[in-house]
C-alpha cells in the first residue's frame, strides 16, 4: 500500500478520487439548496392561494360567520386572523413579491387593494397555539421535538370592509437528506473511470519513466545502454532526449580518456624498453641495477595506470551471479596460492555484476588484507536491503586520518604499506571505481580488536529479492 500511495501512478489516482468527492460533495449541497429554495417556494405560493380564497370567503359571508372560517382555516402552521389594523405594518417587501403577484392575480376585483408581505426566520417555539384544537397542538409539539428551523411568511390583507385578514404562516427548512443514490452512483463512477480509463492512461505515462529509472541504474552501474526512444507526455520525452544526450557525452567522455591513458602508456613503453636495454650497457654493476629498478619500477606505473583507466571504462557484459559463491570461489583461488583466508557465506542472493572486474576489486581488497593483516576473514551476508561483503585482517590497521584517503590514486603508507611490500597505490582505487561503478561503495575502518575492516556493498536493485 505504500509503494503504491508513494508512486507517481497512485498519487495522481488519489488527487483525481479527492477532486471527483469534492465535486461531488458541491453538487450535493447545491442540489440540497435548491430543494430547499423549491419547498420554500411551493409552501409560499400555496399559502398565498389559500389566503387569497380565504380573503374572498370572508368578505362574501355574512359577518357571523366569520369567528368559524377563520378557525377552520388556521392550524399549527397557519393562522388566520381580522384585526382592525395590519399586523405587517409597513409597506415595503421582503422577497415578497411573488406571494404578493398571486394573491392580487386571484383577487383581480380590486386593483389598488394593498397587500403587505414580510418573511423572516423565527424560533418554533415562538408559534402561539392558543385557539388551536389540542389534537393538532400535540402534534405540532412533536414535530418541532428536533428543533427544525424555520421561515415565518406574515400576510397583511385588506378587505372591503375596512378589516384586514392576517396570515402568519411557517415553512421549516427540511431536514438534510442525502441521497445514497448519489454516492453509489459517484462510487460505481469514479471505479469505472479510474479502473478502466485512468489507470491504463496513468500507465501509458508512467511507464517511460520507469523504462528511464531502470535505464539510468544500469547505466549508473557502467553497463551498456541503448538509445531510449522517446515516448509519452512532451515533458517526458525532453527528460529522456536530455538522458541521451547525458549518455552520449557521458560514454565519448570515458573512451576519450580511455584512449588517451592507452596511447601514453603505449608510447611510454618504447622509451621504458630503450631505456632498459641501454641500462644493461652500464659497465658499473651498482648503477646498472639502480637503473634497471627505476625503470621497471616506472614501467609498473606505466602498466598499473592503464589498468585503472580500464577499470573505469570496461563494458563487461552484466550478469547473475551468487554473491556468496563468487566471493568463495576468488578466496579459493588465493588461498591456493598460498594465502590463508576464512570465508563465512551467511547470504547467497543473486547479484548483477560484471564479474570479471569485480573479481579483479575483490581480490585487491583481500589480498590487501592477506598481505598487511597476515590472514583475512571474508563474511557475505545482508545488511538491511544490501548486499554485504567484510573483509577483515588482523594487521596494524591504518590511521583514521588516512582510512579515505588511501582510496587516491598512488596514495602508499610508507610503513607497513610501502612499495616494498608490493603495489603502486592503485589498488584499492581500481577496487572502489569497480565498486562503485556496479552502484555499491567500499569502506575502512579499523576494528576495535585490532586490524583493518573493509565493507563492500552492493544495491538491493541489484539482488534477486
Amino acid at each position: 500500500m505504500t509503494a503504491f500511495v508513494t508512486s507517481l501512478r497512485g498519487q495522481l489516482i488519489l488527487l483525481i478520487m479527492a477532486a471527483l468527492a469534492a465535486a461531488q460533495l458541491v453538487s450535493l449541497w447545491l442540489f440540497v439548496d435548491e430543494r430547499a429554495m423549491a419547498v420554500h417556494m411551493a409552501l409560499g405560493l400555496e399559502t398565498a392561494g389559500r389566503a387569497a380564497n380565504i380573503a374572498r370567503l370572508i368578505e362574501e359571508a355574512p359577518p357571523e360567520l366569520h369567528d368559524s372560517i377563520l378557525r377552520a382555516a388556521s392550524s399549527p402552521l397557519v393562522q388566520f386572523s381580522l384585526t382592525d389594523a395590519p399586523r405587517v405594518d409597513h409597506t415595503g417587501h421582503h422577497a415578497g413579491g411573488v406571494v404578493e403577484g398571486t394573491i392580487r392575480g386571484m383577487l383581480p376585483d380590486r386593483e389598488d387593494r394593498q397587500i403587505r408581505v414580510e418573511l423572516h426566520e423565527f424560533s418554533p417555539d415562538m408559534l402561539p397555539l392558543e385557539g388551536i384544537p389540542r389534537t393538532m397542538a400535540e402534534m405540532y409539539r412533536a414535530m418541532m421535538r428536533d428543533q427544525i428551523s424555520a421561515v415565518e411568511m406574515q400576510l397583511s390583507i385588506a378587505l372591503a370592509g375596512g378589516q384586514w385578514l392576517n396570515v402568519d404562516t411557517r415553512f421549516h427548512n427540511p431536514p438534510l437528506q442525502w441521497p445514497w443514490l448519489s454516492f453509489v452512483s459517484f462510487g460505481l463512477t469514479a471505479a469505472l473511470i479510474l479502473v478502466t480509463v485512468v489507470w491504463f492512461l496513468l500507465t501509458g505515462l508512467t511507464r517511460p519513466l520507469r523504462r528511464l529509472s531502470r535505464a539510468a541504474d544500469r547505466f549508473g552501474r557502467g553497463e551498456e545502454v541503448e538509445e531510449l526512444a522517446a515516448t509519452g507526455p512532451t515533458e517526458v520525452r525532453d527528460l529522456t532526449e536530455a538522458f541521451n544526450r547525458m549518455r552520449d557525452r557521458l560514454t565519448r567522455y570515458v573512451a576519450d580518456r580511455t584512449r588517451l591513458l592507452g596511447a601514453l602508456g603505449h608510447d611510454l613503453r618504447s622509451p621504458l624498453t630503450g631505456l632498459r636495454v641501454r641500462a644493461e650497457l652500464v659497465e658499473d654493476d651498482e648503477t646498472r641495477e639502480h637503473l634497471i629498478e627505476t625503470i621497471e619500477e616506472m614501467q609498473e606505473m606505466v602498466d598499473s595506470t592503464l589498468s585503472f583507466a580500464k577499470g573505469v571504462a570496461t563494458r563487461e557484459p552484466s550478469v547473475e551471479v551468487p554473491l556468496g559463491d563468487f566471493t568463495a570461489e576468488i578466496a579459493d583461488e588465493l588461498s591456493r596460492a598460498g594465502n590463508s583466508i576464512a570465508v563465512t557465506v551467511e547470504d547467497n542472493r543473486l547479484v548483477t555484476v560484471r564479474p570479471m572486474l569485480l573479481k579483479r576489486a575483490l581480490r585487491n581488497v583481500i589480498e590487501n588484507a592477506c598481505r598487511y593483516g597476515a590472514r583475512a576473514e571474508v563474511t557475505v551476508t545482508r545488511a538491511g536491503a544490501d548486499a554485504e561483503i567484510r573483509v577483515r585482517d588482523h594487521g596494524p590497521g591504518i590511521p583514521e586520518d588516512m582510512l579515505d584517503a588511501v582510496f587516491d590514486p598512488f596514495v602508499r603508507l610508507e610503513t607497513s604499506r610501502s612499495r616494498e611490500t608490493g603495489g603502486t597505490g592503485l589498488g584499492l582505487s581500481i577496487a572502489r571505481t569497480v565498486i562503485q561503478s556496479h552502484g555499491g561503495d567500499i569502506v575502512l575502518e579499523n576494528a576495535s580488536e585490532g586490524g583493518l575492516c573493509a565493507t563492500i556493498t552492493i544495491p538491493a536493485t541489484l539482488a534477486d529479492a
